[in-house]
């Protein structure tokens, strides 16, 4: 079995535990081992899904891991949501600083369904969001299994992300998923992490999304702003 909390720290390119290595570092290697099957640049999410994000959180955001990134963005926005601050980001620039929730229902080892099912079910997420402009056909499915062969995540997490794709996207089943208020806020700032909303699809989901989840438009702004600030394009892979 697979560990989710480490599959959630590809799926964001956080560093490789004991190393100063990120999975995006090693979809570049394979790239160069594999010049007939190109492997794109952002996390792994982007580089599996071909999603429009095509980009990674960048700062202190890689080093303390991808569910303490999905916390400490959604706490940081809905912090800034309650204390009544106009939500306000350029992408790339003022990005937040990742700290530890002060907020204890945000920490993820306090998720009542256990913290590995809460890192679950914010991987389905983040694949339902990366789905949402409806492109995924078998072609793509082949393609993306050969990136997930090449970039060394393991065999039991291929075949969960396989899996995943191959399933419907069950909305109700990831809003269910939320079982708390933080919760909810951490599902949609994973999904916001997931892709730039660039087309009316991936847009109406998040929307939908935000609204199956009854989360306020102004704390959906705060999100939007951070998650923003977090993110910054990378470079294409030479």
């Amino acid at each position: 079995m697979f560990d989710p909390k480490k599959l959630l720290d590809d799926l964001l390119g956080s560093k490789i535990p004991g190393t100063e290595s990120t999975v995006r570092d090693k979809a570049s290697q394979a790239t160069q081992l594999a010049k007939d099957n190109p492997i794109a640049t952002g996390a792994i999410v982007a580089v599996l899904l071909g999603t429009s994000a095509g980009r990674s959180v960048t700062g202190a955001a890689l080093k303390v891991g991808g569910l303490a990134t999905v916390a400490g963005l959604a706490y940081k926005a809905y912090q800034n949501y309650k204390s009544g601050a106009e939500p306000s980001a350029e992408p790339g620039s003022a990005q937040p600083e990742i700290l530890p929730p002060a907020d204890p229902s945000f920490d993820p080892a306090a998720a009542p369904q256990g913290e590995d099912e809460f890192a679950l079910s914010i991987i389905r997420a983040m694949i339902a969001a990366a789905r949402a402009d409806g492109h995924i056909d078998d072609e793509e499915r082949a393609r993306i299994a050969d990136r997930l062969r090449l970039s060394g995540i393991g065999e039991d997490a291929e075949q969960f992300l396989l899996r995943e794709l191959e399933r419907p996207v069950d909305m109700d089943a990831i809003v269910a998923s939320a079982v708390t208020e933080a919760q909810r806020v951490e599902l949609y700032t994973a999904s916001r992490l997931t892709i730039a909303p660039d087309s009316r699809a991936e847009r109406g989901y998040l929307d939908l999304l935000a609204g199956r989840l009854k989360l306020p438009d102004a704390l959906v702004d705060h999100v939007e702003a951070t998650v923003s600030a977090a993110n910054a394009p990378l470079p294409p892979v030479s």
